[in-house]
Parts: C-alpha cells; sequence; structure tokens
C-alpha cells in the first residue's frame, strides 16, 4: 500500500465518521424533540433507513436550528444535575468540620495552631 492510498484511506475514513456522527445525531434528535408525534418520528426514521444520507441532509436543513437548540438544552440540563450532585455532596456542616478537626487534634495528628486555623476556615 502507498502513501497515496493510505491518504485516501484515511479521508474516507474521516468521511465515513463524519456521516455517521451525523446520522447517529439526527436520529437522537428525532426522538428528543417532544413537538414530533409518535407517526412523524416513524417517517423520519423510515426515511433515514430507505434514503440515509439524502434524509440527514434534508432533516439537518429544515431542522438544524432546533437541533441545536435541544442539544444546548440537554447539555445545560445535564450540568444542572451534575451541579446539584456536587453541592449535595460538598455541602459539610461547620460543626462536623469543627468536630473532625477537635478529634485530630486529639489525637496528635495536628497541633493547636492547625486546629485554630480549621476552625476558622469552617466558621467563615
Amino acid at each position: 500500500m502507498g502513501f497515496w492510498d493510505f491518504f485516501w484511506l484515511m479521508i474516507w475514513g474521516f468521511v465515513f465518521i463524519s456521516y455517521l456522527m451525523v446520522l447517529f445525531q439526527v436520529i437522537v434528535d428525532v426522538f428528543r424533540d417532544p413537538g414530533l408525534t409518535g407517526g412523524i418520528k416513524v417517517v423520519w426514521l423510515l426515511c433515514l433507513l430507505i434514503a440515509p444520507p439524502l434524509t440527514a441532509l434534508i432533516y439537518v436543513i429544515a431542522r438544524g436550528r432546533g437541533m441545536n437548540e435541544r442539544a444546548a438544552q440537554a447539555q445545560r440540563s445535564a450540568r444542572q444535575v451534575t451541579d446539584d450532585y456536587i453541592r449535595s455532596v460538598s455541602a459539610v456542616d461547620p460543626a462536623s468540620q469543627i468536630a473532625n478537626a477537635k478529634g485530630l487534634l486529639d489525637s496528635g495528628a495536628i497541633t493547636a495552631e492547625e486546629y485554630g486555623q480549621l476552625k476558622a476556615k469552617a466558621l467563615a
């Protein structure tokens, strides 16, 4: 296999993977859109089975703006869920932080000065 054969293989591989990504994005968007009825979703999916490249192109041209908005909304929703989870896990009561620091002081793991710093940080 020569250089140009390898080069064209890489180009066509890239095009094929890009095509698959667009196709899957269209399928996901068909199911994500609450404005489409079940029958219309079936029609879009049947068209994707019969003539995938043409149908994907028509879908992206006709509904591209909505695809972008729905994808952005899904991303915002996922981010909100993640942020809420992080806040719920990281929220620690200052009293428990001080109690943990006191336990470390009593065990000798930290000095009285370090305990004071931890206490001030928990109360801040």
